[in-house]
C-alpha cells in the first residue's frame, strides 16, 4: 500500500496554513485531533517535514504505517506545536 493510499486526505506543507482539519486516513471524514509530523530521511533533508492529521480512531493506524517504514515521527495533539523531527527518533 502506498503512502498516498494510506492517507489521501490533507497534508500540511512546509509552513502552509491548515486548510482542513479532516483525518488523513483514506475515506475518513472525521475531524483530525492529532498531528503526525514525519519525514522520509532517505529522500528528504531534516528540514522537510510532512504532516498528516488523524482522528482518534486512526491515530494508531497512521502512526504504525509511518513507523513501519522507519520514518522519524512525532505525534502530538493538533493544537500543540510540533517538535523537530530528526534522525534520532
Amino acid at each position: 500500500m502506498s503512502a498516498r493510499a494510506a492517507a489521501s486526505g490533507p497534508m500540511i506543507g512546509l509552513g502552509a496554513p491548515l486548510q482542513s482539519s479532516t483525518c488523513s486516513r483514506a475515506d475518513c471524514r472525521d475531524a483530525g485531533r492529532w498531528r503526525l509530523d514525519w519525514r522520509n530521511p532517505r529522500i528528504h533533508s531534516s528540514d522537510r517535514v510532512k504532516t498528516w492529521l488523524a482522528c482518534d480512531e486512526h491515530v494508531d493506524y497512521l502512526s504504525e504505517f509511518l513507523a513501519a517504514r522507519d520514518f522519524p515521527l512525532v505525534v502530538s495533539p493538533l493544537a500543540a506545536a510540533p517538535e523537530p523531527v530528526g534522525d534520532a527518533q
